[in-house]
């Protein structure tokens, strides 16, 4: 087990939990995590006051024993080894899925992933007792037991749900906004009846599982959605699915993964929400449970990455995000670079603001009827 550098025990602040791996280290030039992110939220928050020593904490490197809680040692075996040579066989690129164009061989491929579970077992540690924890770098819902998936070499929801479940607690919530599903997540916690799962996604897009007749062995809510979700569609969802689902399970504890590709500017999906409706999400979700933990996830525009996050924490806080960002602030911004075609002349607001303007609509007809269905089966 990771532990904390102090005894846990309820929390009046919100802790963050980072590091400075994720600074230089990349998936490579052309993968869509190419791009800096947990960095700049931390930059961010430092430079608008909101971060300090006394509410960061570093996050370990989760140590292979650890892992094996949920991957196997064959696994996390072949994981380092491939970090080390810097090379995979075909064999093993069959059998773990290292090696592949969405989880490529880099330097720090076992590193990286690690420090991010660890980050997310140590807040589930932080809030044993109570509290707030935020871990950016968390959120991988892909991985699977014995294989890289998606983007993601480990698991650290999963771990984190274990830890807590190891700790006492038998009533879990776990909600997630990421424009994908969360097989790996749903995988591990099928048929539970202590991890509730709520997952709001794309339909028709990869990985095209979690369909609305999808229980998981009646674990799981899942609502995918169509493109074009609006943030009226989005509160319609919280106020109908998430907050009811979630309180009726009475919940010990919250995880929520907080991918920011369902936003508009995101290359990867085709959702169009502002981040005005992840932050309503964190306020709303954080009053119902003593113990909440925060993710991050998917994301793929660093722009939109860094200000939906740090605002995360801002609402964590209760800091009122400010209409227009100081200086420091907005050099941190300016200093982004991004290949792709939107990263040439970013827009005004990227750089000046973190708030985006409300992305408003009508609620569509085809939605609030998969509302209606799912809604039936909250107890």
């Amino acid at each position: 087990m990771i532990r904390a550098t102090q005894k846990p025990e309820a929390m009046q602040h919100p802790l963050f939990i980072g590091a400075e791996i994720y600074r230089k280290s990349t998936y490579g030039a052309k993968h869509p995590l190419a791009i800096p992110r947990v960095s700049t939220v931390i930059d961010l928050c430092r430079a608008l006051g909101w971060l300090k020593a006394e509410n960061y904490r570093v996050s370990p490197c989760a140590k292979p024993k650890a892992l094996h809680a949920f991957h196997t040692p064959e696994y996390i075996d072949a994981l380092q080894k491939a970090e080390a040579s810097q090379f995979v066989s075909d064999e093993t690129r069959q059998k773990h899925g290292l090696g592949t164009l969405s989880n490529p061989v880099f330097p720090e491929m076992y590193r990286r992933p690690a420090t991010a579970a660890g980050g997310s077992m140590l807040g589930a540690e932080l809030i044993r007792d109570g509290g707030i924890v935020f871990n950016p770098a968390g959120g991988t819902h892909h991985g699977l037991s014995d294989r890289a998936n998606g983007f993601c070499y480990l698991n650290d929801p999963v771990l984190a749900i274990q830890s807590l479940i190891r700790y006492g607690l038998s009533r879990i919530v776990y909600v997630d906004i990421d424009a994908h599903h969360c097989d790996g997540v749903e995988a591990a916690f099928h048929g539970s009846t202590k991890v509730r799962m709520i997952s709001i996604h794309e339909e028709r897009r990869w990985p095209f599982s979690g369909t609305l007749d999808d229980t998981a062995g009646g674990a799981a809510f899942n609502l995918p959605v169509p493109r074009g979700l609006n943030d009226d569609e989005f509160f319609a969802i919280l106020e109908e699915l998430i907050l009811p689902a979630a309180a009726a399970f009475r919940p010990q504890a919250i995880l929520l993964q907080c991918g920011a590709d369902a936003v508009v500017e995101d290359p990867l999906s085709r959702l169009t929400l502002s981040n005005n409706a992840h932050w309503r999400a964190v306020s709303s979700l954080q009053k119902l449970a003593p113990r909440f933990l925060v993710l991050g996830g998917g994301g793929y525009n660093p722009w939109s990455v860094a200000r939906l996050w740090s605002g995360v924490w801002a609402t964590l806080n209760g800091y009122e995000i400010p209409d227009a960002l100081d200086a420091n602030a907005q050099i941190i911004l300016k200093s982004l670079t991004w290949s792709r075609g939107g990263g040439k002349q970013p827009p005004v607001h990227w750089v000046k603001t973190l708030r985006d303007k409300p992305h408003l609509g009508p609620v569509r007809s085809e939605l609030s009827a998969s509302l209606t269905r799912i809604r039936a089966r909250i107890p």
